[in-house]
């Protein structure tokens, strides 16, 4: 009954004087409302981040060429090609917490066409028929993945993406039709189905992907040199090159192919050296037991004597998360000390009119210590006050808060999520803020002495 008329007191006191209570509560609802917005768009961050590296498989392990070194001067990562077909092979084979392997090339740039459309992929992955398992693309949308057949032949097919679906086949089923990536003319035999944007905001579904032999020996000869994930360059030597590399060899000693063989014909490479490899762990927890397998099978296989480095590097997705998150929380760390120095201004403009309320009203305070109030109920009444004012703030911050994060989503197309924690801490922080800041007021009133308040003018 007592806290009730201290706070029905309270009402009546801030109602005298309601743009001044407005103008106070100022900094305690920006700082409430910076507080939830910025809380609400990290979380939301978190949850994307987390949400992206799943879709990608938290148990992928991505495999490249590292720095060597030569007379001393290291060449960088990916400044030799390290890695080749045999490696990916002798993984599959020895490494028994691995699922699934495959080479990996990719390139951007390349111009697709079908009939009198055209449209230019986002980028053209490529891989063996093990792809899509360590991808994590699940059951195709339609029509099938390429087999190993096709992988071991260089078969001109494509899997394409829900975005290239709809800006090259936009009314029809594209399994089956012809599809053209610069000079080359591919079949489509599926479709993937939808994953969306990832954590950078790139369209995954803008995608076409090819067999990874299909990539180094026929898309390298139609543009620029594929890469691999990291973008690196990767130059091969096919039968088409022979006669710059060779001048005397006659580009037609060997008869012409009819279109069968043309299909299912291996064209020869020098080299068969690769850029990347992707492998996946059978589960997220036999990581650690793959990368331990993965680089023992490589420093066997490469000659790297003990106590010398790794001509290669393996990074697997959990190490990204864990980047990730960790550089979303600092950077939200950082924008929530800026509010709540925003709060603590708030706070000191509480404290500066309480004080000010104090020396309107100490002729009533006297009066009451007059007729036996105690300090105790002087300082309670005046302490009400205060944390009423900042808790009425905080629910307007909150209110702003939450309203901010919604116009974020909807205009910048930021992820946000609802933080019933954000609201429970911004509420308890905006009391505290109204004891820590009206003590000193409410104390000061409660030694006010009873005769020469009354004396006050």
């Amino acid at each position: 009954m007592f806290l009730l008329a201290q706070i029905g007191s309270a009402f009546v006191s801030l109602r005298r004087n309601v743009l001044r209570s407005l103008l106070t509560m100022l900094g305690i609802v920006i700082g409430v409302a910076v507080v939830i917005t910025m809380m609400e768009i990290g979380a939301g961050a978190s949850q994307s981040i987390q949400s992206s590296i799943s879709n990608m498989g938290t148990n992928v392990l991505m495999i490249w060429p590292w720095a060597t070194k030569t007379a001393g001067i290291s060449s960088g990562s990916g400044g030799a090609v390290t890695l080749t077909e045999d490696d990916c092979a002798a993984i599959r084979a020895e490494c028994l917490a691995v699922e699934a392997v495959t080479p990996s090339l990719s390139r951007r740039g390349i111009q697709a066409i079908a009939g009198n459309r055209n449209w230019t992929p986002f980028s053209v992955y490529s891989g063996n028929e093990e792809y899509f398992t360590v991808q994590s693309w699940g059951t195709p949308d339609s029509g099938r993945y390429f087999t190993a057949r096709e992988v071991r032949t260089a078969a001109c097919v494509a899997v394409i993406g829900q975005t290239v679906k709809r800006e090259l086949f936009p009314n029809e089923d594209p399994v089956g039709k012809d599809l053209r990536l610069n000079s080359v003319l591919f079949r489509v035999i599926g479709v993937l189905p939808i994953k969306g944007a990832n954590m950078m905001g790139m369209d995954q579904d803008d995608t076409v992907i090819v067999p990874w032999t299909t990539m180094r020996n026929r898309l390298s000869r139609s543009g620029s040199s594929a890469t691999g994930a990291s973008g690196s360059s990767s130059s091969t030597t096919t039968e088409s090159d022979t006669s710059d590399v060779y001048p005397a060899v006659s580009a037609t000693t060997y008869p012409e192919k009819d279109s069968v063989q043309a299909e299912n014909y291996l064209l020869p490479v020098r080299f068969n050296n690769i850029n990347q490899i992707t492998a996946s762990a059978k589960t997220s927890e036999q990581v650690p037991d793959a990368i331990a397998q993965i680089t023992e099978v490589l420093r066997r296989r490469h000659g790297i004597q003990p106590g010398e480095e790794d001509d290669f590097v393996i990074r697997d997705m959990s190490e990204m998360l864990k980047t990730l998150t960790s550089t979303s929380g600092l950077m939200t760390s950082l924008l929530l000390i800026v509010a709540m120095l925003s709060l603590v201004v708030g706070g000191v403009g509480i404290m500066n009119i309480m004080l000010v309320s104090v020396t309107e009203r100490t002729r009533e305070i006297g009066l009451r210590m007059a007729v036996g109030a105690r300090g105790s109920r002087i300082l309670t009444q005046f302490l009400t006050e205060s944390v009423l004012l900042c808790l009425l703030g905080g629910l307007i911050g909150i209110g702003v808060g939450r309203l901010a994060s919604i116009v974020i989503a909807n205009v910048l197309g930021w992820p946000v999520s609802v933080s019933l924690g954000a609201i429970l801490i911004s509420a308890g922080v905006s009391a505290a803020i109204g004891v820590v800041f009206g003590f000193y007021p409410a104390w000061r009133a409660s030694r006010l002495n009873p005769i020469d308040a009354l004396r006050h003018e």
